[in-house]
């Protein structure tokens, strides 16, 4: 498969190497993304205009386009279009949404954050 075009991405935060992270999070939401349509689950066309779609909402709120809320708006434009293609059900986002923020609320400052393993 190739590399997806970032250049079809609304304001990604680069540098000559590539995208640039502040957090293991927004590494781990870019990885599904380019994993997903790697997988043919959706083209890097739809994904970019879900991403510019959450980028415009996050504007019409008010919210200054300073590019620190960048992978919020990523995932959840993931989010929204895993649940639109029926990727996963939205009642199990959801609880994987409420896992994670719990085990991100008892993980200590420094440390890995672990899921427990679905039954």
């Amino acid at each position: 498969m190739t590399a997806p075009d970032l250049t079809q991405l609304p304001a990604i935060p680069k540098d000559d190497a590539g995208p640039v992270f502040r957090e293991p999070w927004e590494a781990q939401a870019f990885a599904m993304a380019v994993a997903l349509s790697e997988r043919g689950m959706f083209t890097w066309k739809e994904w970019a205009s879900y991403l510019a779609d959450e980028i415009a909402a996050a504007r019409a709120r008010g919210e200054v386009d300073d590019g620190s809320r960048y992978y919020h708006y990523w995932l959840a434009a993931l989010e929204k279009l895993v649940a639109n293609k029926g990727l996963v059900e939205t009642d199990e986002l959801l609880t994987r949404k409420d896992a994670w923020d719990h085990a991100a609320r008892a993980t200590p400052h420094g440390q890995p954050i672990v899921l427990p393993r679905r039954p």
